[in-house]
């Protein structure tokens, strides 16, 4: 029971790691910034997140005094075991399968059993937290909006421990397939690329239509309810057992307790080969072939390339801007005719005054892509690497800004032409409204660069640190928007005595003149400050 403890203790630690230990240099924070950590986390699941959920809550509660509780839980418990999963799954997959002391803690006297119970108190508490955040909320509303009595309340509370006790053996069976597919994986970023964009786009398509969906379902209450009996009927009994009926909360026990010993029982038969087994990988056959020579700039590039393909977190958080161009390009030709019909013809804009306003939103989603804001940083401790290395500084730094602008400029090209497509301006003004952006995505590559090579942070503990939780990658953006912004209010300012063209022509000349400037800073002191990093 001793060594149940202390493993126990060890886990929550664990968990609770970010709290106490500064992710940039791995030191230990005073008490006063752990709890500003632990008070800004509860102020975002609870105030922030608690209070959406609560407000769901309450747009459903018409269900509550129209006699329908049971549809009301469902509902509410359905979103409760999604965001319950969403929280745990991969927190599954890391903390069962892939924990850095599993081959350490497998190595001692330590029952196997043991170590697969306090990570398995690790993936429920995860997951408890998540859809507690969900459910709690909805529980508040009910308790003030249906005729309680002690049957309901104990029903509704049990209710939430079957709700936590699932989303546990749906975050385990997930982790499993999620741990048996990574073995098998070649191109581990990329997958996880995939799955985080197709996350992102279902959270906002769900966020948008959120109150079309409630809308309907309280309109269709009935139908809808006539349809569930008929085709689900274990899920309208497992919406009778949390609105307080006996018999159906004591047969959702016994199926969720069920399945999860049958969980438990088929992850400690596998536990130790999925724990212990490590990539697998193809033999490959060597076959002689010629290999073309590269310049230096190209391998350089090539390096850079590798570096950011190989780390999801950089993709996503540095190069969404890319996604949203090509996205913004395609919508940009699909409504060029309302374009032309609304805006240019019954709004009376023009279609120079048109492209002028597009161009300004196309700079924004460039200046999304932050690829050199943290490119210095990620080096970490391996910058010694590419400093030894027979080629210059200037090199070196040519090469990160090349990536940026290979992954920001032929998307923003595309952009400018579909929107020159769709708008169909003059001639001068179409070739700014494609060239703007370009010059725009150079500027905000540069000053990236500058930001990073002023204020690297190279002795971060994870990568997510220098991505995620950088000033520089901030600055750039924000920096970016707001220059967008005061150059669009000056010109709504001036818009009746400037031509859209001198317009352009002037943000064109600034984004140059900006961009000559501190390239010329980048390649001659900038690569000394890089030399002696």
């Amino acid at each position: 029971m001793i060594m149940l403890k202390a493993l126990f203790k060890k886990q929550m630690l664990e968990l609770n790691q970010g709290f106490f230990q500064d992710r940039k240099n791995g030191t230990v924070r005073s008490k006063a910034g752990a709890f500003v950590s632990i008070f800004l986390f509860a102020v975002l699941m609870i105030g922030v997140i608690g209070g959406i959920f609560l407000y769901l809550s309450n747009s459903l509660s018409v269900l509550i005094t129209a006699g329908m509780s049971w549809m009301y839980f469902l509902i509410m418990g359905l979103i409760s075991i999604a965001l319950g999963i969403f929280g745990s799954v991969f927190n599954t997959y890391a903390s069962l399968y892939q924990a850095k002391d599993n081959d350490l803690l497998l190595a001692l006297p330590i029952p196997v059993r043991y170590i697969l119970t306090v990570r398995l108190a690790g993936v429920y508490i995860m997951g408890l937290m998540y859809s507690m955040v969900v459910f709690i909320p909805a529980l508040i509303v009910y308790y003030m909006k249906a005729e309680l009595d002690a049957g309901k309340i104990i029903c509704s509370l049990w209710f939430a421990l079957l709700i936590s006790l699932f989303v546990l053996v749906l975050s385990c069976v997930l982790g499993w397939v999620v741990a048996k597919i990574s073995t098998k994986l070649k191109h581990k970023s990329l997958m996880t690329v995939v799955l985080s964009i197709g996350f992102m786009a279902a959270y906002y398509f769900v966020y948008f239509k959120a109150n079309e969906m409630i809308n309907n379902l309280i309109a269709n209450a009935l139908q809808t309810e006539i349809s569930i009996k008929n085709k689900a009927y274990f899920l309208y009994a497992t919406g009778q057992a949390a609105a307080g009926d006996v018999l159906f909360i004591c047969i959702v026990t016994v199926v969720v307790f069920l399945i999860l010993a049958l969980t438990v029982w088929a992850m400690s038969r596998s536990f130790i080969a999925i724990a212990t087994a490590s990539d697998v990988s193809d033999k490959k056959v060597y076959t002689e072939k010629r290999v073309k020579a590269r310049s230096v700039q190209e391998a350089l590039l090539a390096k850079e390339m590798g570096k950011f393909l190989s780390s999801p977190n950089y993709i996503l958080n540095c190069s969404l801007g890319t996604l949203f161009l090509i996205i913004a390009g395609a919508a940009l030709i699909i409504k060029g005719a309302w374009i032309r019909n609304m805006l240019i013809i019954k709004m009376g804009w023009g279609a120079d005054f048109t492209s002028v306003l597009i161009a300004g939103g196309i700079c924004a989603v460039v200046s999304m892509n932050d690829i050199t804001a943290p490119s210095i940083s990620l080096e970490g401790k391996n910058l010694w690497i590419g400093q030894s290395l027979p080629v210059t500084a200037v090199q070196i730094l040519k090469s990160k800004l090349n990536l940026h602008l290979l992954l920001t400029e032929i998307p923003a090209l595309f952009c400018g032409i579909c929107a020159y497509i769709a708008c169909r301006p003059s001639f001068m003004v179409g070739m700014l409204l494609i060239l703007v952006p370009m010059m725009y995505g150079l500027l905000c590559a540069a000053f990236g660069l500058m930001l990073n090579l002023k204020h690297p942070n190279l002795n971060w503990t994870n990568e997510v640190v220098a991505v995620k939780q950088s000033m520089n990658v901030l600055a750039v953006i924000l920096g970016g928007w707001i220059m967008i912004t005061v150059l669009g209010m000056g010109y709504m300012a001036v818009y009746e005595s400037t031509s859209p063209l001198t317009f352009l022509l002037i943000c064109f000349a600034l984004f140059t003149l900006l961009s000559a400037i501190i390239l010329r800073w980048l390649f001659t002191r900038g690569a000394k400050v890089f030399e002696k990093l």
